[in-house]
């Protein structure tokens, strides 16, 4: 696979259908980006999903990008978790994204560290 993958022309395909299905208001477009997206192998298509649940500002998308994980915030890679944590900080309406990381943190149902990354990411919120 190339390496680079902002260069490959497929890409493009697949940034525009994470775009499409960003502004698609089937909440099953949801469910495909995070089956597909966020579990994909190459980062930039993760980051590029998770930017898309943020952009979605609904509580399900979010709760994917927050409260999962392995994905958005909690994701191996650096960059895709701070590129999630960056367009979360770029909201214009914090509203929902507060929610879903106050019951993050408050939920029995959740491990230490996904908690500890949602109480971060509140914290930086909160100061935006």
């Amino acid at each position: 696979m190339d390496n680079n993958i902002k260069n490959n022309k497929n890409f493009n395909k697949v940034s525009n259908i994470i775009e499409s299905l960003t502004i698609n208001p089937n909440p099953e477009s949801v469910a495909v980006l995070e089956e597909i997206g966020t579990n994909s192998s190459i980062d930039e298509v993760r980051e590029l999903t998770s930017r898309a649940l943020v952009k979605r500002n609904e509580p399900n998308s979010l709760h994917v990008v927050i409260a999962n994980r392995g994905k958005g915030i909690n994701d191996m890679s650096t960059v895709v978790a701070m590129s999630t944590i960056n367009e979360l900080l770029s909201l214009e309406n914090k509203e929902e994204a507060m929610k879903v990381l106050d019951n993050t943190i408050s939920s029995e149902g959740f491990d230490e560290e996904v908690k500890e990354n949602a109480r971060s990411v509140k914290a930086l919120m909160a100061l935006s």
